[in-house]
């Protein structure tokens, strides 16, 4: 670790962004060290493909690197770049052709078998069921199921409801559970699907707003 980075390594992310914004040519790049894992990774799970997530990703950074005068605080630093880079990837998406056939969000995301070949069909099926849910179920799964975003934090980042984010998780698992049944996967084969993090009424239908 270089002097300049050890002297910004404790400087909170809210500061840091602030240094960026008044000419500080280090604190940006100390806000990407920090994040770029776990902003990839989500890109991973909302693009379906690592080339098209690269893309998100870098795009997002730049984009927050130009746009960082317009954050105001309101939220935390990193909800401010989820939602940047989120809405890079779904771009990237619409543009760009996928070209891989597997994600390592979706291969952590389905469970282990006792036989190896199972085990990979399983992950293939998961991957293209995710990729045949409408694009807000398929984010608000990633974000939750996947990655454990909290309700309250995703809604913040795609600017919905939290009780718009647990229907659509709700409608993506039960979408998600019906395409892997009708490719010959029981519930006892996939373990229930994709674990989820969100625990405040993550089976959620009614009451708690409604998708769009």
């Amino acid at each position: 670790m270089t002097p300049v980075d050890d002297q910004l390594h404790a400087v909170d992310d809210r500061l840091l962004l602030r240094r960026h914004v008044d000419g500080d040519g280090d604190a940006f790049g100390e806000l990407y060290r920090r994040h770029r894992d776990r902003m990839w990774a989500v890109a991973v799970g909302v693009c379906g493909d690592r080339e098209i997530a690269a893309e998100g990703v870098q795009e997002g950074f730049i984009a927050a690197f130009r746009r960082a005068d317009s954050y105001r605080g309101d939220a935390a630093v990193t909800t401010w770049l989820h939602r940047i880079v989120v809405n890079a990837c779904i771009d990237a998406t619409r543009r760009l052709k996928p070209t891989a056939e597997l994600t390592e969000a979706v291969i952590a995301a389905a469970p282990p078998g006792p036989d190896g070949s199972r085990e990979v069909d399983t992950r293939l099926a998961v991957h293209q069921a995710l990729q045949r849910l409408p694009d807000v179920q398929r984010l608000a799964l990633v974000l939750v199921d996947m990655h454990g975003v909290p309700v309250a934090e995703a809604a913040e980042m795609l600017e919905v409801a939290p009780g718009t984010i647990k229907s659509r998780c709700s409608r993506g698992r039960e979408a998600l559970a019906e395409t892997l049944r009708e490719s010959g996967f029981t519930d006892s084969g996939t373990s229930g699907g994709i674990a989820t993090s969100d625990t405040g009424g993550q089976h959620e239908t009614k009451g708690g707003g409604h998708d769009r």
